[in-house]
């Protein structure tokens, strides 16, 4: 079943979100209304808004509420994607050309706060005071796993520990908390809340964990930018930590840098997938994609259940 499929009665609503989006990032200043719209308009599963909407089917759905939770959600996901490429010297995102390399870093900086800020500024207009709690812890967190990531940049010492600390704050907690508030605002009961919460955390870890495999395995019009890109950047991904294991790779990997030939960049990646280090890794994602679908078999039965299900299976099998 393809994806959107998947979610179609959400069709209207996602249309409403879309649009809400660009309303959005509306500015005064055309240069950063224009560098906000470059990324929302590159596309995206829109992932964290589809959880956002399927968490508050369980309760009091409002679309003309929800889609301000939704929209805060999606905006704090793309500003943290502009500040990534800025801190990865990224070129290319979703196969266009990063905020940062179509501007500079300066545009990029500035244009991820306003979104950042913008994204606060909808949640005000939610009257929920627990939503604003885990919101603000969730963007604090996310910002320690950007200085966290920073500071692992080629450092292949870290270990597994350290890699699902950094992927559990980098995205599994932005997507726990798009099912969690979507939840709070709709007044889905405690309980409920609770469960949607550490099914969206589950899924995230075998979202990113998926991701990572991903940057190995896919080509570069698949991935929008050339494979292998995450550990020429100096980020040690589950794939490359299983990988060393084996002295010989590790000793390949370890000299990795930015400014690698991409023929030897292309040996590498061909020695982690050969490692058996992909089959490892995906069999990580899956144990936490089982944890997701244990707490879905304890939703209550509805549209949003089924969907939920489903997303979370492609979620952890996709290929491309």
């Amino acid at each position: 079943m393809k994806f959107k499929m998947m979610y179609s009665f959400l069709n209207h609503d996602i249309d409403i979100v879309e649009g809400a989006l660009e309303e959005a990032v509306y500015a005064d200043s055309a240069l950063i209304q224009e560098a906000s719209l470059h990324l929302l308009q590159a596309g995206g599963k829109r992932i964290r808004p589809l959880f956002v909407l399927l968490a508050a089917k369980f309760g009091t759905y409002d679309i003309h509420t929800i889609k301000k939770v939704a929209v805060a959600l999606e905006l704090i996901h793309a500003a943290s994607l502009i500040h990534d490429d800025v801190i990865d010297d990224a070129e290319i995102r979703r196969g266009k050309l990063t905020v940062k390399a179509k501007w500079d870093n300066r545009i990029a900086m500035y244009t991820g706060d306003y979104i950042f800020a913008r994204s606060l500024e909808l949640m005000t207009e939610i009257d929920k005071a627990d939503a604003h709690k885990i919101l603000a812890d969730t963007m604090v967190e996310l910002v320690i796993g950007e200085i966290e990531q920073m500071k692992d940049k080629y450092r292949f010492d870290q270990n597994l520990k350290d890699y699902l600390r950094r992927i559990k704050r980098k995205t599994a907690l932005l997507i726990s908390t798009s099912c969690v508030l979507g939840a709070i605002c709709a007044d889905v009961e405690k309980s409920l809340q609770m469960k949607l919460a550490r099914f969206g955390y589950y899924v995230g870890m075998s979202y990113q964990i998926i991701d990572d495999i991903l940057d190995f395995t896919g080509t570069e019009k698949e991935l929008g930018k050339p494979a292998g890109g995450d550990l020429l950047q100096g980020n040690i991904t589950l794939p490359v930590l299983f990988a060393m294991e084996d002295i010989s790779i590790r000793k390949e990997i370890m000299k990795v840098h930015e400014n690698m030939p991409r023929k030897e960049m292309d040996t590498i990646i061909n020695l982690i997938i050969r490692s058996g280090a992909i089959d490892r890794a995906r069999q990580v994602s899956n144990q936490y994609l089982d944890k997701a679908l244990v707490i879905v078999e304890e939703l209550p039965q509805n549209q949003a259940k089924t969907a939920l299900k489903s997303i979370a299976k492609y979620i952890g099998k996709r290929r491309f």
